[in-house]
């Protein structure tokens, strides 16, 4: 409680004034000094102390120092030096009792230093002062004034005891009675001596002087001492009369003592009337309103209030976590009362309730999630510490379940081994299968097959169908094609095998890819006849089956498939019909082929076949002898097309066109054409030969060999060693002897470096340096076809110099392949590689206006696989928050919440999160958060950073308990994730920064 000081000061400083008058008017025995002395004495006792001291100084320069008179000056210099507030002014008086030790002022000088300061409410100078005084020197009046100065003096430095036993002489006294008894009877109230306190201050109750505090001191100690009902009597009617600041006091003990009475309904307007320290609550306040309101069953008032009991931990803080736990479950707020109950089973303060508290927490933990650890292992600790629990069978039989409700897989089948039973064991199998689905799906496909053999163990034939099924697609995934279309089939004997919609799709592929194309086209056939198939399942598997059909030369069956995919105007319409034309073709009509390649070539405005129809409508048409379309369809694909594979064996074609046509100037251009722009395609070699041909026919060798002289990869005489040594190695490259290509490779390009076929060597040797693993030097042998220009490998060198790069996150290296890959490739899949890498190399260098950009190209793309729109649409979410582009990031991150899995959801979860707490919609929030929590606790990374806007989105629902506790447990639990964990400590300062402000518990860190 406050000391109470204002009235008694009054009455105080007469009394002091006048003791230290009484000394200054001792000027008689100096009536006969002489006059400057009498002249500074009459200046001193008028105050003008600056003009005493300066003649007190020439008093003493004109007397000597043994003279009565040099004494006197420099006693009232030194008083004048008090009186003036000089720093030296204490020297002067130590100095004056050095040189005087025998002075009969010396007393009076101590007792005038401590009187001065005492009045000028310096008590701790007064006290330094006053304990020099000889007490036996001075007058009993005067050991009265002594007493009680320094009792008074004592009390303020807060030495009670000493300044009792000043004070407890004096009480009787008729001068100082009262005061000191006050004081008396109020260090008894400070020491907690309330009887002595209470019969003191009784006495004097109705003095004016005291009697506002003196209530308020006799009411504290009616509360202190239990006497509660005296308390609200009392209370009540001081509060009728009281001020303010007094009422907020009175109202705390009146409030405090309802609550002691547990009579917590009159208790809550009492409580609420206190205004606090200093405007300023305390955690024991915030408690007792939220306990009061809590008896009353006013749940969210009681809320209000608990929650801002923040930074502590002791026995209330315990009782309070518990109470707010109920509060929080009574408002339907469990994920609330799941911290709220981890707060309190933390503490040992109350055992019960730690027990109370830690079931509940497990609870709570199973049914809503659990964002600091795994449901499980708070249901394991929970069972550790409580064997003797009556939950326990409860408790024990929610971890196998909580672990697979958090898709720890592993977890429980690691509890499963641990814990065997016939139950468990029927168990293991289902959760075997569901391990190996993760697996798979983390594309860990050798680690998920021996899950899936477990699961075909299970009794349940259900699981073990599907144990087999995911087997055999994670065996075709992994090219491991006799072993997955057996196990395929395997599956399909069985009767039950309805739920596998896709079996005969699957078996189709297989087949496919085992190039067993009559089987391959009966599973398709099967598999395009059933109903409810989404259309790009059922159009894919039209194309199989029509190039299984191909394949096998079944052409009128090929054409039927591929017909039904244009007449459906599927993604892939183009290549059905670049494909109907070809199967007319091999049938001989060549009428009808003409007819399909120009549909090709004319209807679809962006086809990559476009090219290849006009080759083969050239080849056709000089097929049937119509020369001039067949010049016509080879002039289109060169100037249209001029980056193509095509043209230089459209060159070589058109030649010999005109060569038979005897043409042999427009011959002879197109192969030196061939010659001279396309050195390292195969069909140069011919061209030279062809041309070589006419120049003979003409008679013309010199200028040929004129000719070749110019070409550097050509002589004139062909060197038989040269093609042996390349078709020892090429047979070689073909037989995948890798090692022994490599070897084969490497001599002939050293021994022929101006071949003919260096190109193709030098390909087929990064090709097989790539197959080896050897990336660096296959990297160096890609770059070498590359700058060779144009040829027929170009556009696999950039695919591969590409992904090369990626693999190595180089992505500013990669960067300029890709672009080139973009614009050179004819190949549907490089285009989407290379837009797609371009992409994620933009983001990753961030580049991203080009990132966006790239990523919106993509989603236009009308054959957009599911992975690659997901990609897209990542970079664009993510980049938008990069430069804070919000609505652009918030309408893809929504659009990739509804189709996303795994942590890409709990990604979109985030954000979504976010966006709300952005916008302010704090309550929306917590509920998304809670979704990511409880459904996706695997990504903590995630789960750990919605944390934080759930703290954040509590402190704005002004539930600081939430917030803080959330914070604080984000910093406890995840050192490991250093950006959060930075971001959260921000908070959790700012929060506490700004509930110090209004609580006096709540300390901040600087």
């Amino acid at each position: 409680m406050k000391l109470f000081f204002s009235k008694v000061s009054l009455a105080l400083f007469s009394i002091i004034f006048s003791s230290i008058n009484s000394f200054s008017q001792e000027t008689a025995i100096y009536n006969n000094a002489n006059a400057d002395f009498n002249k500074a004495i009459e200046l001193y006792n008028n105050k003008s102390y600056a003009a005493a001291q300066k003649t007190f100084e020439n008093v003493k320069l004109n007397s000597q120092k043994k003279e009565t008179l040099y004494s006197d000056a420099s006693y009232y210099e030194a008083m004048c030096a008090i009186k003036l507030n000089y720093t030296d002014a204490d020297k002067k008086v130590l100095d004056f009792v050095k040189e005087n030790p025998a002075s009969n002022k010396k007393n009076k000088a101590y007792f005038n230093v401590g009187n001065y300061y005492f009045a000028n409410n310096k008590a701790a100078h007064a006290l330094k002062w006053f304990e020099k005084v000889n007490i036996d020197l001075i007058s009993d009046e005067n050991k009265k004034e002594l007493n009680f100065k320094m009792g008074y003096s004592l009390l303020v430095a807060d030495k009670l005891e000493l300044a009792k036993n000043r004070f407890l002489p004096l009480i009787n006294d008729p001068k100082y009675g009262d005061d000191s008894r006050y004081y008396y009877g109020f260090i008894a109230y400070k020491l907690e001596d309330y009887g002595i306190a209470e019969s003191t201050l009784k006495q004097i109750a109705d003095n004016a002087s005291y009697k506002a505090e003196i209530s308020y001191y006799l009411l504290d100690i009616s509360f202190k001492t239990g006497k509660f009902e005296r308390c609200i009597e009392v209370g009540a009617k001081l509060l009728a009369n009281s001020k303010r600041k007094e009422a907020s006091e009175i109202s705390k003990i009146v409030g405090e003592s309802f609550f002691n009475l547990k009579k917590y309904a009159e208790a809550i307007p009492y409580l609420l009337a206190y205004k606090g320290k200093n405007g300023k609550w305390n955690n024991t306040d915030y408690y007792q309103l939220g306990y009061a309101y809590y008896k009353q069953n006013d749940f969210e008032n009681a809320l209000r209030y608990f929650n801002r009991i923040i930074d502590e931990k002791n026995a209330v803080a315990q009782n309070v976590y518990y109470h707010l736990a109920e509060c929080y479950l009574n408002t339907d707020k469990k994920n609330e009362a799941l911290n709220a109950f981890k707060a309190a089973s933390e503490m040992t303060f109350n055992l019960q309730i730690k027990e109370d508290a830690a079931l509940n927490y497990a609870k709570l933990s199973y049914e809503e999630g659990n964002p600091y650890e795994d449901v499980a292992v708070v249901l394991q600790n929970y069972l550790k510490a409580y064997p003797k629990s009556k939950a326990y069978q409860e408790i024990n039989a929610l971890v196998v379940s909580s672990f697979i409700y958090d898709k720890n897989f592993e977890g429980a089948l690691n509890y499963l081994k641990k814990n065997p039973s016939t139950e468990n064991k029927s168990f293991f199998h289902e959760v075997s299968l569901y391990r190996g689905i993760q697996l798979f799906n983390e594309k860990k496909l050798e680690e998920a097959i021996p899950y899936f053999k477990n699961s075909i163990d299970s009794d349940y034939a259900d699981i073990s169908r599907k144990g087999k099924y995911w087997e055999a697609e994670t065996l075709y995934r992994l090219e491991n094609f006799e072993d997955a279309v057996f196990k395929f089939n395997e599956l399909k004997r069985d009767t039950k095998n309805n739920a596998f919609h896709l079996l005969d799709y699957n078996i189709g592929y297989a087949y496919f890819k085992l190039q067993k194309y009559d089987k391959a086209a009966d599973a398709f056939k099967y598999f395009s006849k059933r109903a409810n198939i989404e259309d790009d399942v059922k159009n894919d598997a039209l194309i199989r089956l029509g190039d299984s059909y191909f394949a096998i030369r079944e052409y009128n069956s090929a054409i039927s498939s591929y017909e039904n995919l244009v007449k459906n105007n599927a993604l892939q319409s183009d290549y059905a019909q670049y494909q109907i034309g070809m199967s007319y073709g091999f049938m001989n009509n060549d009428t009808d082929k003409i007819v399909s390649l120009t549909k090709v070539i004319n209807n679809y405005k962006v086809s990559t076949l476009k090219d290849d129809a006009l080759y083969q409508l050239a080849s056709t048409y000089t097929k049937v002898k119509d020369n001039e379309k067949a010049h016509q369809a080879y002039d289109r694909l060169v100037t249209k097309y001029p980056k193509s594979n095509f043209i230089s064996k459209a060159l070589v074609r058109q030649g010999l066109l005109y060569y038979n046509d005897n043409n042999n100037e427009k011959a002879l251009e197109k192969f030196k054409l061939v010659a001279a722009k396309y050195p390292n395609s195969p069909e140069v070699i011919q061209a030279v030969r062809n041309a070589k041909n006419i120049y003979i026919d003409e008679d013309r060798l010199n200028d040929y060999v004129t000719w070749t002289k110019s070409l550097n990869f050509i002589e004139v005489s062909d060197s038989e060693l040269e093609n042996t040594s390349f078709a020892i190695a090429e047979k070689k490259y073909f037989e995948a002897n890798n090692k022994a290509t490599i070897i084969s490779l490497k001599k002939y390009l050293k021994d022929f470096p101006k071949s003919k076929n260096k190109l193709k060597a030098t390909y087929y040797l990064a090709d097989v340096l790539y197959k080896e693993e050897s990336f660096d030097e296959a990297l160096a042998q890609y770059k070498t076809v590359i700058d060779a220009g144009t040829s027929e490998f170009l556009e696999d060198c950039l695919a591969k110099v590409s992904l090369l790069y990626l693999k190595k996150e180089e992505y500013a290296n990669a960067i300029p392949y890709l672009k080139q890959l973009e614009q050179e490739a004819y190949i549907t899949e490089n285009i989407q590689f290379a837009k797609s890498n371009l992409m994620k190399s933009y983001a990753k260098t961030e580049a991203n206006e080009l990132a966006i950009n790239y990523a919106k190209q993509i989603l236009a793309s009308k054959k957009l696989t599911e992975d690659l729109e997901l990609d897209a649409k990542k970079i664009i979410a993510r980049t938008s928050i990069v430069i804070e582009d919000f609505e652009t990031a918030k309408e893809y991150y929504e659009n990739l919440e509804t189709i996303a899995k795994g942590e890409l959801k709990a990604e979109t979860l985030y954000y979504n999160a976010w966006f709300k707490s952005r916008d302010k919609e704090y309550e929306a929030s917590n509920k998304v958060i809670q979704k990511l929590i409880a459904e996706y606790a695997n990504y903590k990374y995630w789960g750990v950073k919605s944390y934080v806007v759930m703290g954040k989105n509590y402190y704005s629902l002004k539930d600081a308990y939430q917030a803080t506790f959330i914070l604080e447990n984000i910093i406890k639990n995840f050192t490991q994730f250093e950006d959060i964990i930075k971001e959260a400590e921000a908070e959790l300062n700012k929060i506490k920064t700004n509930e110090a402000k209004t609580n006096n518990s709540v300390k901040p860190k600087n």
